[in-house]
């Protein structure tokens, strides 16, 4: 972490986070493409879900943010007593959690969709009710995957949350067509069939995270015997999730509300957006797992003083951001049109979904610095500078310029919205960046000094 050439440590660190989230990206698509076989309704349906599952995956990684950070901590003070502790009252929190989400997924699925569909098919509210109900009732898989690859990650297995996230991933895809086409002498089942296919996959990745856990995690205990909720425990993990899991609920909201304007104009708009959602993330995923080795090496070179190799590491973060970033904005140029075939797109939503993506892409060059600034923001101890700017971004420009956009320009106007907010975003993020230097890194000696 100390010596090691930044950009060789930065890929050590990041690449087996990278594939995992390729995979999972890689998923993300070909799970839509096998729904959008059903009907463009199906399509809709499944993408109006997403905030509902957003805001599952928030709570999942926002808690799993507070189990690491006082995992990491107590291994490092080799408190193994209280490492144990926070391991199982972290168990002890995704089964709570599980437990809300299911009653959630029984009792406010309908009226979620209801909130959102006006004049749309009743088949989309029906199919979107079906596959959404059974992803919430069953997402103990989903928070089981969550728990046990954050205690695999905290003691620096990463190799094996790489396993489990593939391993899950790739059975749901073989599963996705078998189980909504009825191959193989199974009854067909639809969209139900896409969401089974999903809750398996979570399972069995959860699965393969407890066995790796029990089997290959010698730095930690996991066992129920005698185990009771420690009440210091838990606040110490919320103190540090919660605001994470804001943060990410945010995008939850943003989704929502970018719903709301787009099936008031054209459910097939709706899908569009769904589709974005899934063919950015092959791009935004990579970055992301990127920052997740960028944030340790310039935590642990910022706690050792070392300010040019903090420096060096950043420089080298946004340079492999802004290489991913580029390729996604050149995709989305060129071959829009070949994207939105992927999901066997009609004429009407070619028509809405090439201009579409070559606006909304615009913004590709501009995210890839903001990203990596957040991790930056993090790895110093400023996070909540990344809230703000999540903040400003989604809730104070995007859903808003969105809205007057629709009713300025319709349709065709609403996707400049993005690009706006990312500059807003931009704007921010050099601030903030600027702040952090200024006040954190340009007041440490420098590495020979240090």
């Amino acid at each position: 972490m100390g010596t090691m050439s930044e950009g060789r440590l930065l890929m050590n660190m990041s690449l087996p986070m990278m594939i995992s989230m390729l995979v999972q990206a890689m998923y993300n698509i070909v799970d839509s493409i096998f729904v959008s076989r059903i009907s463009e309704n199906a399509l809709t349906a499944v993408s109006l879900a997403f905030p509902m599952q957003t805001l599952l995956i928030a709570v999942g990684a926002g808690t799993g943010v507070g189990v690491n950070s006082l995992l990491s901590k107590s291994l490092g003070e080799k408190n193994y007593d209280r490492a144990n502790k926070t391991a199982m009252n972290g168990i002890f929190l995704y089964i709570i959690s599980y437990l809300v989400s299911a009653v959630v997924g029984i009792f406010s699925v309908h009226p979620f969709y209801a909130s959102q569909i006006k004049n749309a098919p009743v088949e989309i509210m029906d199919m979107g009710v079906q596959y959404l109900t059974i992803v919430m009732v069953a997402s103990f898989g989903l928070y089981a995957q969550f728990i046990f690859e954050r205690l695999l990650q905290a003691t620096g297995r990463t190799v094996f949350t790489m396993i489990s996230q593939m391993v899950g991933a790739i059975i749901n895809i073989i599963l996705d067509p078998i189980l909504i086409f009825g191959y193989f002498g199974l009854p067909k089942m639809g969209v139900a069939g896409a969401a089974i296919a999903t809750v398996i996959g979570q399972i069995i990745a959860g699965c393969i995270g407890l066995i790796y856990n029990v089997k290959k995690n010698h730095d930690i205990t996991l066992s129920f015997k005698g185990f009771r909720p420690d009440g210091h425990i838990i606040g110490t993990i919320y103190k540090v999730g919660i605001p994470s899991i804001i943060m990410q609920s945010i995008g939850s909201v943003m989704t929502y509300g970018m719903n709301l304007i787009l099936v008031g104009l054209s459910a097939t708009a709706a899908a569009v957006f769904g589709v974005y959602f899934k063919l950015q993330s092959f791009f935004f995923m990579p970055v992301f797992g990127l920052n997740n080795g960028l944030i340790p090496i310039v935590a642990y070179n910022y706690g050792a003083k070392k300010k040019k190799r903090m420096i060096r590491t950043i420089k080298w973060a946004l340079l492999v951001a802004f290489c991913f970033m580029l390729f996604g904005f050149i995709v989305f140029e060129t071959v829009p049109g070949m994207l939105l075939l992927l999901f066997d797109a009609s004429e009407n939503m070619l028509a809405i979904g090439i201009p579409a993506l070559r606006k909304i892409a615009v913004h590709f060059l501009i995210a890839w610095f903001c990203i990596v600034a957040g991790s930056v923001f993090q790895a110093v101890g400023n996070g909540m500078y990344s809230l703000y700017v999540s903040v400003a971004r989604q809730l104070v420009v995007l859903l808003p310029v969105a809205y007057i956009l629709s009713k300025i320009g319709g349709l065709d106007a609403i996707w400049w919205s993005f690009p706006i907010a990312e500059l807003m975003s931009c704007a921010i993020s050099s601030i903030c960046l600027m702040l952090t230097y200024k006040k954190v890194i340009a007041p440490l000696p420098d590495d020979e000094e240090a």
